[in-house]
């Protein structure tokens, strides 16, 4: 079965051609660029074949998908013959609420909910929604199942999700934690465990998901039961342009000092924070550089950065009583070994004795980077959400 996994973003899709049944095999991925503007771009890598890279004006998400199928097919640097070989689509959805648990078919129903819940996700949830409608209007026949970031979470207990605030704003609003990479957080705590020989339904991990985006998950035998995000993806870490936790009254007093409206404060705390404030760049690589050369402002971002990691590790380590496995994965915690150097020091009273020399100079790979004699494991793994989205189509379009 040829699975075809979409993440769309506002003005983006990310895509991969996935072969199922031969250990699902990338058949053909890339990145359609630039959607609404005047100038779009599309890069296609087709498996032993060479890159295929073009601009031009990619109007709208119905447009993109089509260059994306198109060039699937294409003679020259297309993967299959016929679009008849593609079985299903898989798509990422940000946001599912409460209303959803898990990954599901896209009928009439699950698409008005997820329209619905655009009020949680406007960023997200109606660019993952333009995906699914184009997709029925080129492929109608194909089945299509959408998978959530949120899922994962939904095993939380309330004493987890829940915020110390008047009652009818959960009621009402439904204010309260979801959590966000779940996806990723569900494949690497898996393979986190394979890679120790660890049972995963008798497990205690800490999936440290680390990148522009940061997020951290206690997984107890399997299950999400705290992670760091909460209503949105800005609560918790230290991230490269997102502020993570702060404290309310802090916000507050910045908005009346510089009489602030609420699109400049979500601006403030979205976009002009995080390491991006803290130092200017936004990026670890460029913190690290300045780190490095003693530049006092990236100094603080990667001490804060690494320091925000290891606390919650702590409380996630007393939450789940212990912990067999600490993660690093994600754009920085699969390449930047100083990261996870940094976080690791200090760590010896949970069982982490780390090897710093099969640490160092590690990058994209899955590896265990504790010593052998560890109570404790420390791995690094390569996340594959596409992996995730592509399996969870083919199990429930298989049934």
């Amino acid at each position: 079965m040829n699975v075809l996994v979409l993440n769309c973003g506002s003005s983006s899709i990310k895509y991969q051609l996935v072969d199922m049944s031969n250990n699902a095999e990338v058949l053909a991925k890339g990145l359609v660029e630039r959607i609404g503007l005047s100038m779009g771009e599309f890069t296609h890598k087709p498996k032993g074949k060479d890159k295929y890279y073009v601009k031009c004006p990619i109007e709208n998400h119905k447009v993109g998908i089509d260059l994306i199928l198109k060039a699937l097919v294409d003679p020259q640097h297309g993967v299959i013959k016929s679009l008849n070989e593609i079985d299903a689509c898989g798509h990422r959805v940000a946001h599912g609420g409460e209303i959803f648990k898990e990954s599901v078919i896209v009928g009439g129903k699950e698409k008005q909910e997820i329209r619905e819940l655009c009020v949680l996700a406007p960023l997200h949830n109606p660019a993952n929604l333009e995906g699914i409608e184009a997709m029925e209007a080129l492929l109608p026949n194909v089945p299509q199942v959408a998978v959530f970031d949120t899922s994962f979470h939904q095993t939380m207990p309330p004493e987890a999700y829940m915020y110390a605030i008047d009652y009818k704003y959960y009621t009402d609003y439904k204010i309260r934690r979801y959590g966000f990479h779940g996806t990723s957080h569900k494949y690497v705590a898996h393979r986190a465990a394979e890679l120790c020989g660890m049972d995963i339904n008798n497990s205690k991990i800490i999936s440290c998901h680390l990148g522009n985006g940061a997020s951290i998950c206690a997984v107890k035998n399997g299950k999400s039961i705290d992670t760091s995000m909460g209503f949105t993806p800005v609560e918790g870490l230290v991230m490269g342009t997102r502020s993570g936790e702060i404290d309310a009254g802090a916000l507050l007093y910045i908005l009346e000092k510089d009489n602030l409206g609420i699109k400049e404060a979500n601006n403030l705390i979205n976009k002009q924070s995080g390491l991006l404030g803290l130092s200017g760049h936004s990026d670890m690589r460029e913190v690290c550089q300045g780190k490095d050369s003693g530049n006092e402002r990236d100094i603080i971002a990667f001490d804060l950065f690494c320091n925000r990691v290891k606390k919650f590790i702590g409380a996630y380590a007393a939450e789940l009583s212990g912990v067999d496995i600490i993660l690093f994965t994600g754009g920085i915690g699969e390449n930047a070994d100083d990261v996870r150097e940094k976080i690791c020091q200090g760590l010896e009273f949970l069982g982490v004795e780390f090897d710093a020399q099969v640490n160092k100079g590690r990058r994209g790979e899955d590896l265990i980077i504790s010593k052998p004699n560890s109570k404790t494991k420390v791995v690094m793994i390569c996340t594959n959400e596409e992996y995730v989205i592509a399996n969870d189509t083919y199990s429930l379009v298989k049934k």
